[in-house]
C-alpha cells in the first residue's frame, strides 16, 4: 500500500491522518487508552515512507489486536494465554552441566520466589522436559491475575508470554517487578548459553533479534498505557 496520507497526528486518544481517523483492519476506530500511545503510533504513521509496511507499525498492529481480537473475547483470550502457566519455562530445569544448572537458578528462582510472594501460590520445579503439573491452586491464582488484566495489557503480555515461554516473566514484566533487560535474558538464557559455550550461530541470532523487536515493542506499548 502506497503513503495515501499528508500528516498522522493525535487528538485525545484518537490517531488521525489528514484529521480522518484511523480504523483498525475490522474497521473499529483506532481509539486508544491514553494520549501518549496515541502520540507514539501516530509518529509511527508519520515516519512511514513511500509505501506502507506494517512491520514498521508494531504499536498500531499491538492496538489493532487488542481493539479487533482480545476485546470481543477478552476472557477467552487471556484464560488461552493464562494456560503458560501450567508448563511455565521457568519449571524446567536442566539436569546438566552443573554451570547452566546454577545459572538457571540463579536467574530463574528469584522470578519464582516473586510470583510465590505476590500471588500466594507455589510453583513445582523439575528437572527435564517431561510435563510436571502445577497445584492446581497455582494454575487458577495465575489465570484470575491473567484475565484480570485490560484488553491492551493482555495484547501486550501475549507476544511476552508466547516469545519467553514463561507466564511468570510476562506477569513480573507487566507489574514492573523487574527490569525488561533481566527478564529477557532470563527467558532467552538456555539460548544465550548454548551461544557462550559453542559459539554464536547467525540464523539463530537473526531470530532472536526479531523476537527482542517484537519484544521491546509490547514493553514499549506497556509503558505508553500506564
Amino acid at each position: 500500500m502506497k503513503r495515501f496520507w499528508t500528516e498522522a497526528r493525535a487528538e485525545g486518544g484518537d490517531v488521525l491522518l489528514d484529521g480522518r481517523p484511523v480504523r483498525t483492519p475490522k474497521r473499529n476506530r483506532l481509539q486508544l487508552p491514553t494520549p501518549a500511545l496515541a502520540g507514539a503510533v501516530a509518529a509511527e504513521w508519520d515516519a512511514v515512507g513511500e509505501e506502507l509496511d506494517p512491520r514498521a507499525l508494531p504499536l498500531t498492529g499491538l492496538a489493532n489486536a487488542a481493539i479487533d481480537i482480545v476485546e470481543p473475547d477478552r476472557l477467552a483470550f487471556g484464560e488461552a494465554l493464562a494456560r503458560y502457566g501450567e508448563s511455565d519455562l521457568l519449571a524446567y530445569r536442566a539436569e546438566s552441566p552443573p554451570e547452566l544448572v546454577a545459572r538457571q537458578a540463579a536467574e530463574w528462582d528469584p522470578l519464582l520466589a516473586w510470583v510465590q510472594r505476590r500471588y500466594d501460590v507455589h510453583v513445582d520445579v523439575t528437572a527435564g522436559v517431561m510435563h510436571r503439573p502445577q497445584p492446581a491452586e497455582t494454575v487458577a491464582r495465575l489465570r484470575d491475575a491473567t484475565v484480570a488484566r485490560g484488553a491492551f495489557e493482555l495484547a501486550a503480555l501475549s507476544p511476552l508470554v508466547t516469545i519467553g515461554g514463561s507466564l511468570v516473566a510476562g506477569l513480573a514484566l507487566v507489574e514492573r517487578a523487574f527490569d525488561p533487560g533481566t527478564l529477557w535474558a532470563a527467558v532467552n538464557l538456555d539460548e544465550l548459553w548454548q551461544a557462550e559455550a559453542w559459539g554464536a550461530d547467525a540464523l539463530a541470532a537473526q531470530a532472536r533479534e526479531a523476537r527482542r523487536r517484537d519484544w521491546d515493542a509490547a514493553v514499549r506499548f506497556l509503558e505508553l498505557i500506564a
